[in-house]
């Protein structure tokens, strides 16, 4: 698996001329990091002497930001098959008729999934984000830095999903479903650009 091999590698395979991982890929890892963030957060917080008051508060984060982080993860290696099934489709054979209509079949089907990994990537992401409030409010002062980096890496991780959305939804003949997936994906968006500010501004005041 993809998310197994050594940090250097997985980078100089997203540097590389080769069309996977890409964004989409490097999306899903931001998020990732965002979550192990907030995780680590409430992991300092629990145990800490003076904070057992939040303690109930922090496990329920960290479950939570575990689960995502795990989804998240796994999504590396979804977005590589999803566009490697697209490029697939593309590939079909076109002599016949029948060759063209099922060449066409297989790229809208693929093109689907070329859009829903990503918006289920920034739905996570935006889970992420939401959840990054009570472990800047009630998590160690010592780390509550590592919030703030947590809530930014998965806003970016949002919106950087979000253009795999806008760049797949053009092309799909279901127009119900990419208006539906492009709403969602500006929906999310638009919340957790506010909910991210403010979580960051709640962060640089507890700094001092």
């Amino acid at each position: 698996m993809i998310t197994q091999r050594p940090v250097e590698t997985f980078l100089n395979e997203l540097a590389s001329a080769a069309p996977t991982p890409g964004g989409g890929s490097a999306a899903a890892i931001m998020g990732a990091m965002g979550a192990a963030l907030l995780s680590m957060v409430c992991n300092v917080t629990l145990g800490k002497k003076g904070q057992e008051a939040v303690e109930s508060d922090m496990r329920a984060v960290r479950d939570e930001t575990e689960r995502l982080r795990a989804r998240l993860t796994a999504m590396v290696g979804e977005d590589i098959a999803a566009f490697d099934g697209l490029m697939a489709a593309y590939r079909l054979p076109k002599t016949s008729d029948e060759e063209k209509s099922r060449r066409a079949e297989a790229i809208q089907l693929n093109l689907r999934a070329a859009t829903e990994t990503p918006l289920a990537c920034a739905r996570a992401c935006a889970e992420v984000v939401m959840l990054a409030r009570p472990a800047a409010e009630k998590g160690f002062a010592g780390v509550v830095s590592d919030a703030g980096v947590g809530v930014l890496a998965a806003h970016s991780a949002l919106r950087s999903a979000a253009l795999n959305v806008y760049i797949n939804a053009p092309s799909l003949k279901d127009r119900a479903y990419a208006t539906a997936a492009t709403a969602e994906v500006e929906t999310l968006i638009d919340r957790c650009a506010r909910e991210s500010e403010a979580v960051f501004e709640l962060v640089r005041g507890r700094l001092g």
